[in-house]
């Protein structure tokens, strides 16, 4: 299957989703995530008296678009879905992405990361600012898989609010990009693709939020999938009670 499992117990399942793999729901014909691990779970020992199982139990606890690479906590009880999700809605459960995002616009750059000056845009080294927020309002599209900054008075409109640094800058052939850290305060449809791209630092490989600029810099780049990988996962196990936390740096852009 092309879900990885990356820890498993008797309370949940840690996975690594590779890009282009749907959560659930996926089209026709199509693999998704949750068919790969009730199947994976329906193989799994244990079956009851006279060869009769119940359906395997598995409880979506968030998601990640089909685009975006990285890790997911999938719970294998009610319980435990009950408290993780009670987490995920709350302070419990922290989510940092990595992504490589368009920066050749100086002043779009200054504006998020106001401490580089304009000598430092220019020489391509690691960084390590202080957290920027960025809050914003959503609004998704009625009948469309797009979402776009509004204002706070616009009906349906949602707060997003997220806080990103910036780990490194450089230079490239194609333009300057940045390796931009991630951490999500809110869970909206498209959030980090939206602010980010409102801001002026679109991510690299996106088709849909991405200006001209940073699409033919993708292009130049030879990157054809979203930059964008959820790569720190923690929480507070359901069962045992002690923070739990899962990395990964294996990013499609490497």
């Amino acid at each position: 299957m092309k879900t990885r499992i990356l820890s498993e117990d008797d309370q949940l399942l840690v996975c690594f989703k590779p890009p282009g793999l749907a959560v659930q729901s996926a089209r026709p014909g199509e693999a998704d995530m949750v068919s790969e691990l009730k199947n994976h779970l329906a193989a799994s020992p244990g079956k009851a008296a006279g060869g009769m199982r119940k359906p395997p139990y598995l409880g979506v606890i968030h998601r990640l678009d089909q685009p975006v690479s990285g890790l997911l906590v999938f719970a294998k009880t009610p319980q435990a879905a009950a408290a993780l999700s009670a987490q995920a809605a709350g302070d419990g459960m922290e989510k940092e992405y990595r992504a490589l995002v368009w920066a050749e616009d100086a002043q779009a750059l200054s504006r998020v990361f106001p401490q580089m000056s304009s000598s430092a845009l220019s020489q391509p080294s690691p960084r390590h600012e202080e957290e920027r927020e960025l809050i914003d309002f959503l609004k998704k599209e009625p009948g469309q898989n797009l979402s776009r900054v509004v204002s706070a008075q616009t009906p349906g409109a949602k707060r997003a609010h997220l806080t990103l640094r910036c780990l490194e800058l450089r230079e490239t052939p194609a333009g300057r990009i940045a390796c931009v850290s991630v951490r999500l305060h809110t869970g909206r449809h498209h959030q980090i693709r939206v602010q980010l791209s409102h801001a002026g630092l679109p991510l690299l490989g996106d088709m849909r939020y991405g200006n001209a600029q940073s699409q033919a810099c993708s292009r130049s780049l030879g990157i054809r999938s979203l930059c964008l990988c959820a790569c720190r996962l923690s929480f507070v196990h359901p069962a045992a009670g002690k923070k739990t936390v899962f990395q990964t740096e294996e990013f499609p852009w490497k």
